[in-house]
């Protein structure tokens, strides 16, 4: 019964997903994304530290209409000529911009990922431990404020300052940052659902601490958790991008979104597709993880209605 039930649920939660048509956008976009950047090591037309300075900074494919392509004509410069291949033209090493592209959104989509994910389990064990415990509530959430009191990015930055530029400590200084979001969430939905008469019923008949915890009361809490992952990863791809603009992101010469944008600006009048390519992507994956996010909400919290 529980199954056809649960599988009742999940029908429901799909359809009324589908039935916004921006969500589904929004869903089949993130989806080709991650598919196209998992798959960069053979969809990538070229390595991601190739270069080639003898057709550097040449435009994408936008160049075969908007330079003059005739060698006889008056204005045609070779070296401003589109070049086969390269989609989105080069940089200022003479290197692919569609392949570094591909290759930077597997960084940025990494980071913001399995940051959120250590940031999540974390965050909920302390906020569940803090709601079902009272003793432990106060000093837990003293932490989380103190957490708080720091800008986000100033955070991070210090973090990384003390362990080294590289991806594993990009992770774990955004990962920091995320823990008092879940645990306040967390701990805001354990304290509503700890109150339950099935939760004192199985209290009553000797269930463990841990089995109430992590089975029951987690079980509840799981659409607070899921929303809110959702929308931590828009903010963590938004924060190795700041980081890497920074120079405390990814160490070269692996690509990412935010350090692309950086490398870019200097030529920002001249060829401002450097810049504004990997700024749209990002731009484009936040909002897509937060209307995703918006309407999971919608469609998980029942005490909102259609």
């Amino acid at each position: 019964m529980n199954e056809v039930k649960r599988s009742s649920q999940i029908r429901i939660a799909l359809d009324k997903l589908l039935k916004n048509k921006l969500a589904v956008v929004c869903f089949v976009v993130l989806v080709v994304e991650v598919v196209m950047v998992a798959l960069a090591p053979w969809i990538a037309p070229f390595s991601y530290e190739e270069q080639d300075p003898s057709i550097r900074l040449r435009p994408g494919f936008w160049g075969q209409w908007t330079v003059e392509t005739d060698p006889q004509a008056e204005g045609y410069k070779p070296n401003e000529q589109y070049v086969p291949g390269h989609y989105l033209g080069t940089d200022k090493y003479g290197r692919d911009v569609y392949s570094r592209l591909l290759y930077g959104g597997r960084v940025s989509l990494l980071v913001g990922f399995v940051s959120t994910a250590m940031g999540l389990v974390a965050g909920t064990v302390c906020g569940l431990l803090a709601a079902y415990y009272p003793k432990l509530d106060n000093p837990i959430m003293r932490v989380m404020d103190l957490l708080f009191t720091f800008p986000s990015i100033l955070l991070a930055m210090l973090i990384i300052a003390m362990l080294g530029v590289n991806a594993f400590n990009t992770m774990l200084a955004i990962s920091v940052w995320s823990i008092p979001s879940f645990a306040r969430m967390v701990r805001g939905k354990a304290l509503q659902v700890k109150e339950e008469d099935y939760i004192m019923a199985t209290r009553s008949l000797g269930a463990k601490d841990s089995r109430i915890l992590f089975v029951h009361i987690l079980k509840n809490c799981l659409p607070v958790i899921i929303v809110t992952a959702t929308m931590r990863i828009a903010s963590s791809i938004i924060s190795i991008s700041t980081l890497s603009y920074l120079g405390m992101g990814v160490a070269p010469p692996m690509p990412e979104w935010g350090d692309m944008i950086s490398a870019g600006k200097e030529y920002l009048w001249n060829h401002p597709s450097l810049t504004f390519i990997p700024g749209i992507t990002v731009m484009v994956t936040v909002i897509c993880f937060n209307i995703l996010g918006d309407k999971l909400r919608d469609i998980l919290d029942p005490s909102l209605k259609d």
